[in-house]
């Protein structure tokens, strides 16, 4: 078998059609602060039979097979069904196991999770660190559960803001952030502050989507292609302009890199759930006006946003 466990039904969420405040808490929130650290696991000399017994006694239907904190496998519920079948129930772990796994780092923005969960529907994933360690584990429940928590504490935030009533900010302002390459933690943390301040402007949440998907969508092509930069943000009378700038190595081919699904993210970006090559694209598309430019010392991206008659009544 090369399931991470049992089949897991989709989780009705989507990383790209949700209301803001969805969309906001599962780009912000880390794996690392949703999953499950208490995991239960066996060594790959235990035998399948024991490795029944324990997914019986902790209502588990998948087991990592785990040695010095490094993944070397997991034996599935379907694994031991076909182990009675066939009578190996009494071989070691590491001879059945399934070596092929689907993995989440902990770093990566809890997206990811619900995008491998609804694309793989696999019932559960080991979650590693930087150092390929595993440090957790991540089901549909841990992430349904994260986020009616952090829900309710945005409505709790918002009641509170509404008390005070709190200023509007100025119409015009700039805000800006810098990004490292591979800093995969603090990845969409632009995005998500420049949704805030345009939240309380009170733009069209429409046009506050765009301006998030192209804003997120860049901030990712720099800490993935990038050696790092900065996300700029100018919120103007009548337009929000986004600006990407980088250092480097810029892109060889612009026509290339703006078609859907190239890409020259290597196979490690990849195995992360990155270098898909939809980046600019979706830039692109979403932006009322696009322009790029790239040479060897770096790349500059403006994506501007037309607001006239974008603020809601």
């Amino acid at each position: 078998m090369s399931d991470n466990a049992s089949v897991n039904e989709d989780i009705p969420i989507s990383t790209v059609d949700s209301p803001s405040v969805i969309l906001e808490l599962i780009y912000q929130l880390k794996i690392k602060s949703v999953m499950s650290t208490e995991v239960v696991t066996a060594k790959k000399t235990d035998t399948l039979r024991y490795i029944q017994a324990l997914m019986r006694e902790n209502y588990i239907t998948g087991l990592p097979i785990v040695e010095n904190r490094r993944l070397l496998g997991i034996v599935s519920m379907d694994d031991i069904l076909t182990a009675l079948d066939y009578g190996y129930i009494d071989d070691p772990a590491e001879k059945r196991m399934t070596r092929n796994v689907i993995v989440l780092e902990d770093d990566m923005p809890l997206s990811f999770a619900i995008s491998y969960l609804n694309k793989y529907r696999y019932g559960r994933f080991p979650v590693l660190n930087k150092n390929r360690e595993m440090v957790g584990i991540l089901s549909s429940k841990d992430v349904i559960k994260a986020l009616l928590v952090e829900m309710n504490r945005e409505v709790l935030r918002l009641e509170k803001l509404h008390e005070k009533n709190a200023d509007t900010p100025n119409r015009e302002s700039e805000l800006q952030f810098t990004t490292l390459r591979f800093d995969f933690e603090l990845a969409g943390h632009a995005s998500t502050e420049i949704k805030k301040a345009l939240k309380k402007l009170n733009i069209n949440p429409k046009v506050i989507r765009r301006i998030a998907i192209a804003s997120y969508e860049l901030e990712i092509n720099q800490v993935v292609h990038s050696l790092g930069g900065t996300i700029t943000c100018s919120i103007q009378t009548d337009k929000v302009v986004i600006t990407a700038k980088d250092n480097g190595p810029g892109i060889e081919n612009i026509d290339l890199a703006l078609q859907e699904g190239w890409s020259t993210a290597n196979e490690w970006i990849r195995s992360l759930g990155f270098g898909a090559g939809m980046g600019l694209a979706n830039t692109k598309r979403v932006s009322d006006e696009f322009h790029i430019e790239s040479s060897p010392k770096g790349t500059t991206v403006i994506s501007t946003f037309n607001l006239d008659g974008s603020e809601e009544a």
